[in-house]
C-alpha cells in the first residue's frame, strides 16, 4: 500500500515543482497598439522546444525567453518584419508557423500531400496484390479434421 502512494506523491511533487517556474512575467506597454503586435508576433511564432504550439500557447523556458526578447524588440521600436526576420536569422524558417515557399522549404510544404499519394498507392498495391482463394476439397477436409482433431481434445480435458 505504500508502495503506490510514494510514486504518486512524487509524481505530483514534481509536477508542480516544474510548473512554478514555467509562470510567465507580465508585460507592460504604453500603448495598446504595441500590445496588439507583440501578441499577433507570438501567435504567428512557433515555440522551438514545443514545436505544435506558438509562442503565447508555449510553458517552456525557451518560450519564455523568445517572448521577453520579442517584447524588448517591440518596446524598442523594431517593426514586425524585422523582428521575423531577425528570429529567422537566428532559428530559421522553422520558427515561423508559415514560412516563405522557396527551395528549401518546398519538401515541407509540399510534404503531407507526397506522404498521402505514397500511402494510396501502398493502400492499392496491397489490396491488389491480396487474392482471395477459396480452399481446395482437399484442404478444406483437412481443415475439418484439424477443427474435429482440436475440439475433440478440448472436450477431453
Amino acid at each position: 500500500m505504500r508502495t503506490g502512494i510514494l510514486p504518486v506523491f512524487f509524481f505530483l511533487l514534481f509536477t508542480f515543482v516544474s510548473n512554478s517556474h514555467a509562470a510567465d512575467l507580465p508585460f507592460e506597454f504604453s500603448d495598446p497598439v504595441q500590445e496588439d503586435r507583440f501578441k499577433g508576433l507570438l501567435e504567428e511564432l512557433r515555440c522551438l522546444v514545443c514545436q505544435n504550439q506558438s509562442l503565447a500557447d508555449s510553458s517552456a523556458d525557451l518560450a519564455q525567453d523568445l517572448r521577453q526578447e520579442v517584447y524588448r524588440m517591440v518596446i524598442e521600436g523594431d517593426n514586425n518584419e524585422e523582428i521575423v526576420n531577425y528570429l529567422v536569422a537566428r532559428y530559421g524558417d522553422f520558427i515561423l508557423y508559415r514560412p516563405p515557399l522557396k527551395p528549401s522549404t518546398y519538401l515541407l510544404w509540399s510534404g503531407p500531400v507526397i506522404f498521402l499519394i505514397i500511402a494510396v498507392f501502398i493502400a492499392i498495391s496491397t489490396i491488389r496484390k491480396k487474392k482471395y482463394t477459396e480452399l481446395s476439397q482437399k484442404e478444406q477436409q483437412l481443415a475439418s479434421q484439424l477443427l474435429n482433431k482440436t475440439e475433440e481434445e478440448s472436450d477431453q480435458e
